[in-house]
């Protein structure tokens, strides 16, 4: 079975135009009967969600993304009930636990322990399991002897503490996260990012809105993608991120400029095109092509042109840039993405003003485990202020190493390991 079933669902808000400062009890009946008596046109809507179908397997971790006012916190609070859909239907197995706004849920007045034991009965927790369970989460929340105090007097931090702590030891099914775990600093961050590996490893559902690409790829089995509204695109979180920034890339091209700040142009605005190599294309390769890097070659120890390395191998990146002759201060920007979109080291090297120059980027060791790498490349004009050619994507390779171990880099190192003295060995 299913935790989550979304079929068809659509909500729809009533549009207010008229704003009023305050209103009684009398005021709003006049309205509601206004309303029913009239026969003019109904009132404007807006649709915050259109038409969406979307299933959530048990045991699976998955991340929602898109712009802000996309429908994200509008769908989540359909899965929790706080919202019913003015179309389709919506269906959750399992017990919820949520933490969709800041504070949502606790009395400033209480104290952080009485909404411990509030906020457990809401969640379907008896008054038993709450004592039992306290003092782990007055704990994992590291309170201290602020847990005694109104939580109007906590920050932003501690309220996001508390309410992650309270929420994940619940024992939920389903774990509903909206973005809270943004105010949190790192330390908490590291922690929260560990609890909910535990609850996957358990095999509890999560879902949950974040704008953190990176860590959604590593963490989130599925993504799903919301686009005003609709759903755009469901499945491998490599496969939604790639689309998701190629669509943001796509509308920062077309934005307006923003006064007081040099522009990043992204496409020349007459549609240049590059002179060699692959064509423009959004979240591909772009910018003004008055300088191109016209090639990337990749090489080995030996000169050799090559795609895969062994991680104690060199590799030289042999790059050339042709430039419009009017162009000056020129730099060259060579990034290191690992599969998942990571960004593992990036090098900015200035290049003479010259319509023809070539440049090497050596690293003496790869020193990467084995997974698939690229380098994304960059040529600026203008001290970085004007993107002239960037290539996302386009220049990947390999790390093949005859030994494994775990991790992401294959730092070098060495073991020494000292025999016990005479007398101990003796005694032993």
């Amino acid at each position: 079975m299913d935790a989550i079933v979304l079929r068809n669902v659509s909500k729809e808000f009533r549009k207010k135009t008229i704003r009023r400062e305050y209103t009684t009890l009398k005021s709003e009946l006049v309205q509601f009967l206004k309303r029913r008596q009239s026969r003019a046109a109904p009132m404007a809507v807006t649709s915050a969600l259109r038409d969406v179908s979307l299933t959530v397997p048990r045991g699976r971790t998955v991340g929602l993304v898109g712009r802000n006012g996309s429908g994200k916190s509008t769908l989540l609070k359909l899965v929790t009930g706080i919202y019913r859909p003015t179309k389709g239907t919506v269906e959750v197995n399992g017990r919820i636990s949520a933490l969709l706004e800041l504070g949502a849920g606790f009395h400033p007045d209480f104290s952080g322990r009485e909404n411990i034991t509030v906020n457990g009965i809401i969640l379907g927790m008896s008054r038993r399991e709450i004592r039992e369970r306290m003092e782990e989460i007055i704990a994992f929340s590291e309170l201290g002897d602020f847990v005694d105090e109104p939580v109007r007097t906590y920050s932003s931090g501690m309220y996001a503490r508390l309410a992650f702590s309270v929420a994940t030891h619940v024992d939920p099914d389903l774990l509903i996260i909206d973005e809270i775990l943004s105010v949190g600093d790192e330390h908490f961050s590291r922690k929260s990012t560990a609890k909910m590996e535990e609850f996957r490893r358990a095999g509890k559902t999560i879902l949950l809105v974040t704008h953190d690409l990176a860590s959604l790829e590593s963490h989130c089995d599925e993504a799903a993608w919301l686009d005003a509204g609709t759903l755009k695109a469901y499945g491998d979180p490599a496969f939604v991120v790639s689309e998701y920034r190629k669509a943001v890339a796509e509308s920062e091209v077309h934005a307006e400029t923003t006064p007081g700040h040099p522009p990043v142009v992204a496409v020349h605005p007459t549609g240049r095109q590059p002179r060699s190599g692959a064509p423009a294309e959004v979240g591909r390769r772009w910018g003004t092509f008055e300088a191109e890097v016209t090639s990337v070659r990749l090489q080995g120890p030996g000169g050799e042109e090559r795609t895969v390395f062994d991680a104690e191998d060199s590799l030289e990146a042999r790059l050339h840039v042709d430039a419009d002759a009017s162009l000056a201060h020129l730099s060259i920007e060579v990034s290191l993405v690992s599969a998942d979109g990571t960004l593992l080291w990036r090098s900015i090297q200035p290049m003479p003003s010259a319509t023809h120059a070539s440049a090497t980027l050596t690293l003496e060791r790869v020193g990467l485990a084995d997974g698939n790498y690229r380098l994304d490349v960059a040529v600026f004009a203008e001290e970085g202020r004007v993107c002239c050619d960037f290539q996302k994507g386009l220049h990947g390779f390999a790390v093949r190493s005859s030994g494994s171990s775990p991790g992401l880099v294959r730092i070098p190192h060495a073991w020494t390991v000292e025999p016990p003295p005479p007398s101990e060995a003796q005694a032993s």
